[in-house]
């Protein structure tokens, strides 16, 4: 196989898991109701003037299905902790006991549940939109190839065909984690 064909696969690959990658992580940031961790990663706490990601410093766990718990390495941090959650608009209310900060975390409404499924499928509709954007891209690529007469007709065939496999391939992985978070956003 040509090296240049090679690169357009893994090239188009890479950037395939990319999307999975990225979609994988906007939706820990949908929240279903149930507490994680990852749904407080992006709050940014002001550790002595330098603005750091609560995980640096804070251990952060889930106790039960309905909390999340941080415990700060430095007691003193404790209140640029509870500032940095309510600053992110997350729509988290701390609670403080001093020693550390626990958040609970409501139910959703039935109508604010459909609303996260809504925003999991736009998502999705995202991480698709960039499948087929990799894909397009490689074969645009085996086109230039083609009429270059550096590859032959059947590489090029054979090569769409790989790179169709593959988006096919990546947007079932979508379709998979689109209906995992919609089961998990609806399950109360």
């Amino acid at each position: 196989m040509n090296d240049e064909i090679q690169m357009i696969i893994d090239d188009s690959t890479e950037r395939m898991e990319h999307a999975i990658a990225h979609l994988d992580h906007e939706l820990a940031h949908i929240r279903a109701g149930k507490a994680s961790p990852r749904m407080i990663e992006s709050v940014m706490v002001d550790y002595y003037g330098v603005p750091t990601p609560i995980m640096q410093v804070a251990n952060v766990n889930t106790p039960d299905a309905r909390t999340i718990a941080i415990q700060p390495w430095e007691k003193k941090m404790i209140p640029a902790i509870e500032k940095a959650i309510i600053n992110s608009n997350l729509g988290f209310n701390p609670d403080n006991n001093g020693d550390f900060i626990r958040i609970n975390v409501p139910v959703p409404t039935e109508e604010r549940r459909k609303n996260l499924v809504k925003d999991a499928h736009k998502e999705g509709e995202t991480a698709k939109v960039s499948i087929r954007s990799a894909r397009k891209d490689g074969n645009d690529y085996l086109k230039k190839l083609l009429k270059s007469k550096e590859i032959s007709e059947d590489e090029e065939k054979d090569t769409v065909e790989k790179i169709q496999i593959l988006t096919d391939r990546f947007t079932r992985k979508v379709d998979e984690l689109i209906a995992f978070k919609e089961k998990e956003i609806l399950t109360v």
